[in-house]
């Protein structure tokens, strides 16, 4: 098992690699050419365009991987592959749940396209990198998450 990162703009990229190097758990962060990470860990870094970093990640993906990504798209991809997704919140993405998250982003993707505007994400919470710990605890199986 390993943690895959879709690391461009996710905000718990270091609590995830302080999470990881404390269980012993490699890390692999995928971004394009606009974003750098000073790290120890591995870092696959793949020419801008659009979804460039996911679909370096989902070729790179193994079943019983987690990935973090808040991409309804990559995490149905990762879903497909065997890999356990979850959100920069602590959302577990699930066959359960995953087409309804796929259904709310083609919405909103319509209704950006006919002119419409959409409320954009509220400032991140401490609460919020807090549920994610929690979640990702929970994934490696920590009895105390």
């Amino acid at each position: 098992m390993r943690i895959l990162i879709d690391a461009d703009g996710c905000p718990v990229t270091k609590l995830t690699l302080r999470i990881a190097a404390r269980y012993g758990i490699e890390c692999v962060l995928f971004c394009d050419t606009a974003h750098s990470f000073d790290t120890d860990a591995r870092v696959i870094t793949v020419s801008q365009g659009a979804d460039s970093a996911d679909f370096a990640l989902v070729n790179h993906v193994l079943p019983g991987d987690i990935v973090v990504t808040q991409d309804y798209g990559l995490a149905a991809m990762a879903l497909a592959r065997g890999a356990r997704p979850i959100s920069q919140d602590g959302m577990l993405y699930t066959d359960g749940n995953i087409g309804g998250l796929l259904e709310s982003r083609a919405l909103a993707k319509r209704i950006r396209r006919g002119g419409g505007r959409l409320k954009g994400p509220s400032k991140r919470t401490s609460a919020q990198d807090t549920a994610f710990e929690a979640a990702l605890l929970k994934l490696l199986g920590d009895k105390n998450a």
